[in-house]
């Protein structure tokens, strides 16, 4: 899919004026009631953390070893199961409605130290610079773009799209896109190493030895924290607490990629090609970010956990509006497209995991997929 044919270049700078417009308004008018946003995210957020180690430490105490009679040992499972999922909770809100918002200068306007993008380091294994540039920069600059984005070409893993081309390993995707959910942030983590080629020969070792060595000492320091200090804390009960703390982090994993998956690989989402973004104008970028974004719907608590990434379109848009900003904004850029004729990508999460989960289960087999990625791309014969 490229940009609508029935867009002419008039319409293409008239809808960019107007997206720039609405950006315009909302930076304009940031203040305190955005301010009291992000802090009151975050106190919430480390009150969630420090609630969620207080009772996985609490629910020690009902094990059998302390003589309790075996009515308070069938309350211990219940009990660090809570404090699990509230750490989860906690990750998940840290990682994605702060951290990543963060790191995108959403909160660089108010110039305080503690949250700006320049030196934000989230509880993650990826450094955040080096996120930075795999997100913010190849990314979101070159969205849904084959050759260009890593994340359109399924992380350097999974066959996502029909215009990729099948090879015999991609038999595993779902394999590959389960595992993938369950240690994302290690998928992350490696992914701007890009040691496919490396092992490919494309590359040396020692041309990503700075990078490897920098994820590696972020790697050791995470590991340290949640998988040997924190544990360390329970003396005997070592293990309980090492795996509170690992399972807190696969259900902020499953969460993030189920987010991230449902905004970029539901039906109907368009690719395109290098070639189709040559001397492309800010205009036309703007366009492509909408074509190439999904949204999700869903309630407050939703859009909060998410991230506001449930808004991928208005992200996409405006990567360096405050997300709180984007439910408002929604509604406008979605009758600006109507009015443009343009396609505004939303659905339920159902909807859009559904589709996305078809196009792993699709993209598993050879052949190209008119349902998923509509008409394929017609092929002219030069003659010679």
């Amino acid at each position: 899919m490229s940009i609508p044919a029935h867009l002419t270049l008039d319409d293409i700078a008239g809808f960019g004026r107007e997206i720039e417009a609405i950006r315009n308004e909302v930076m304009d008018s940031r203040g305190e009631r955005d301010a009291r946003y992000i802090y009151r995210l975050i106190k919430v957020q480390r009150s969630l953390a420090l609630g969620a180690r207080v009772v996985i430490y609490a629910s020690l105490a009902l094990l059998p070893q302390w003589g309790h009679a075996l009515a308070l040992w069938q309350l211990f499972w219940p009990v660090i199961g809570l404090g699990t999922l509230m750490l989860g909770c906690a990750k998940i809100l840290e990682n994605m409605e702060i951290g990543h918002n963060i790191s995108h200068a959403q909160w660089d306007w108010l110039r305080d130290p503690a949250i700006q993008s320049g030196s934000w380091e989230w509880d993650h294994v990826c450094p955040s610079d080096q996120w930075k540039h795999s997100h913010n920069v190849k990314h979101h600059t070159w969205t849904n773009v084959f050759g260009k984005d890593a994340d359109v070409g399924g992380y350097g893993l999974l066959r996502l799209f029909s215009n990729q081309r099948w090879k015999p390993f991609n038999l595993g995707n779902p394999v590959y896109a389960l595992l993938l959910a369950l240690l994302f942030e290690w998928g992350i983590a490696i992914q701007e190493l890009e040691l496919g080629r490396v092992l490919s020969g494309r590359m040396t070792w020692a041309s990503i030895g700075p990078m490897w060595r920098k994820t590696r000492a972020k790697m050791g320091r995470q590991i340290l924290k949640d998988y040997i200090l924190f544990p360390l804390l329970a003396g005997p009960f070592f293990l309980y607490v090492c795996g509170a703390n690992a399972t807190a982090n696969v259900i902020r994993n499953l969460w993030t990629y189920l987010i991230i998956f449902c905004g970029h690989f539901p039906m109907d989402v368009h690719v395109f090609t290098k070639e189709e973004v040559e001397n492309e104008t800010r205009q036309h970028w703007y366009v492509r970010q909408l074509l190439g974004s999904c949204n999700i719907g869903g309630g407050k608590l939703f859009h909060i956990m998410s991230g506001n990434l449930s808004h991928q379109i208005e992200h996409h848009l405006f990567p360096d509006m405050p997300s709180n900003r984007y439910p408002e904004v929604a509604p406008r850029v979605r009758a600006l497209c109507a009015r443009y004729k343009l396609p505004y990508n939303s659905g339920s999460l159902t909807r859009q995991f559904g589709t996305t989960v078809l196009r792993i289960l699709r993209m598993t087999f050879p052949g190209y997929s008119p349902l998923l990625d509509g008409p394929p791309p017609v092929r002219v014969k030069v003659a010679l």
